[in-house]
């Protein structure tokens, strides 16, 4: 670069070192190149994060399974089911109307688990406590928190579910995730999707 001279030259090299000393001044009260750096690549801080502008749905709970990225929330399940509480009926009095069992479960139809390995009420549901679900291992589920259910058998759904992978989110980018839980889009008493033609397609290219 050609350093300019004579009378001329200096016009011009004054707003030159004017732009740059002010340049300078204004970067060099942010620590520098190696600061700026540092503090665009540190990790998250959750207690400075900004809060959402987006109140989070009252229809949640917080999801009881870990995840790296911290806290989410899941749907809440129990009171969108129309025939929760279960121990309203299944108790201890003695039943009296003609085909209760017909008019309260009549219109599942159980197809999980396919031909070989079929599952009955009784693989998901808690036999003596019927508010709750049941683990292969005995331990009771809370309705709400059903996907703890279904990672038991569709664990790599479940990682990505938890991952964001899989599965809808409800609410927010910034501040606390909520997603839907696994039967807001799963019947689970028959969660397979029948195969159907799109709702929208692209007209094919040799039309």
């Amino acid at each position: 670069m050609k350093i300019p001279t004579g009378r001329m030259g200096l016009y011009t090299l004054i707003p030159l070192l004017a732009i740059f000393f002010t340049a300078w001044q204004a970067f060099s009260g942010q620590g520098g190149v190696v600061a700026t750096y540092k503090d665009a690549t540190a990790p998250v801080n959750d207690a400075a994060r900004i809060d959402a502008v987006i109140e989070t749905p009252a229809d949640t709970v917080i999801a009881r399974t870990r995840y790296q990225g911290g806290m989410f929330r899941v749907e809440s399940r129990k009171d969108k089911m129309e025939r929760f509480q279960c121990s309203q009926c299944h108790n201890n009095k003695t039943v009296t109307a003609a085909q209760a069992s017909a008019m309260a479960h009549g219109d599942i139809v159980l197809d999980h688990g396919g031909k070989q390995k079929p599952l009955n009420c009784f693989t998901c549901h808690k036999q003596d406590e019927r508010d709750f679900l049941v683990t292969e291992k005995g331990s009771r589920i809370d309705m709400d928190h059903s996907y703890q259910m279904c990672g038991q058998c569709h664990f790599r759904q479940k990682k990505d579910w938890v991952g964001g992978a899989h599965g809808k989110r409800v609410a927010n980018w910034a501040g606390t995730r909520v997603v839907k839980n696994c039967t807001a889009c799963h019947d689970p008493h028959s969660p397979l999707f029948k195969k159907r033609w799109p709702k929208t397609y692209s007209i094919p290219l040799s039309k």
